[in-house]
């Protein structure tokens, strides 16, 4: 397995989940006058759905080229 494939998928792991924190830090103030509930609702989902996307990456980073 190449080692550039880890090096490569790492970094845009890092980066992307620094940028997709801080959008769903932005989301999320803007529900501050939210109640409570929903304001967990958001940060559950929000928590979880960068799982989605980074599957392909990981995919990407495990292929036997």
């Amino acid at each position: 397995m190449p080692r550039w494939r880890h090096a490569i998928g790492i970094l845009v792991l890092v980066a992307g989940l620094v940028v997709y924190a801080l959008a769903a830090m932005l989301a999320g103030a803007a529900l501050t006058p939210a109640h409570w509930f929903v304001e967990l609702l958001f940060y559950v989902a929000a928590g979880l759905a960068w799982l989605w996307p980074a599957r392909f990456l990981l995919r990407w980073m495990a292929r036997d080229d």
